[in-house]
């Protein structure tokens, strides 16, 4: 296995940081991999907010609802979907944008805004560095909106911690492979005796680092997906101009 492969498949989250910089031509060489991704159209419907002021981490810790390592780091990287730079391209070539109105440009914005997130974290890893994704973001988006300076028709969709480790975090184990990898069909039957197991082998893995209060997979998703945990999400994309009528 090529050490690439390795790595991405020991991905863990680090939740611990040495107040310690990031080396910049380190960044931009970790930011420049996402500039690079792949988007939708060539649209390139995506851009970085790149936080380093201590101020502003912190901020973006209490908007996310009190993540310290947020303001622990020295950065963190905000993915905005931005149908703005969009629009001017398409003011410019004497058009109107109306893509930005529908669900299908929310969901082409979080698509490409999920593959410059994965560049960002196996970037940084690739570096040496330790990596947490912020969805926490989106509690608030009106305050990141405004802390940011984001304009119309934009919107932090998540965000993503660098730094260097202090105390490094465990490999979670996953939903057992038959439940993710399908075969020419979605496979029905694999998934309720998946999600058994993995109860049983989460509530091993709580156990082995020690804490007690780790519910099982099945019970820890039914409470946060009985609502709908960050309400405002819709609220603040409508009025920044998104749809989600056609």
């Amino acid at each position: 296995m090529n050490p690439t492969l390795e790595q991405m498949q020991q991905h863990h989250s680090v939740r611990s940081y040495q107040d310690k910089p990031v080396d910049p031509a380190v960044l931009d060489a970790i930011l420049d991999a996402a500039w690079k991704g792949p988007t939708s159209i060539n649209g390139q419907q995506v851009s970085l907010v790149v936080v380093q002021d201590a101020a502003r981490r912190a901020r973006i810790a209490e908007i996310a609802g009190g993540q310290p390592w947020i303001a622990q780091a020295p950065v963190f990287v905000a993915v905005v979907i931005d149908f703005h730079k969009t629009a001017v391209g398409a003011e410019l070539a004497g058009e109107s944008q109306v893509i930005h109105q529908s669900v299908e440009g929310f969901a082409v914005g979080a698509v490409d805004a999920g593959i410059a997130l994965g560049n960002l974290m196996t970037a940084a890893r690739s570096a040496g560095l330790g990596v947490v994704p912020i969805g926490g973001i989106r509690r608030d988006p009106q305050a990141m909106i405004d802390l940011l300076g984001l304009p119309p028709r934009t919107f932090a969709v998540a965000g993503v911690v660098i730094g260097h480790i202090e105390q490094d975090g465990s490999i979670k184990p996953r939903l057992p492979r038959a439940s993710f990898v399908h075969r020419e069909r979605y496979d029905t039957a694999a998934i309720a005796p998946s999600i058994r197991a993995y109860d049983t082998e989460l509530a091993q893995y709580w156990q082995q680092i020690g804490r007690p209060d780790g519910q099982p997979w099945s019970a820890n998703t039914a409470q946060t997906y009985k609502t709908v945990y960050f309400p405002l999400t819709a609220v603040v994309a409508r009025k920044q101009g998104f749809g989600f009528d056609q």
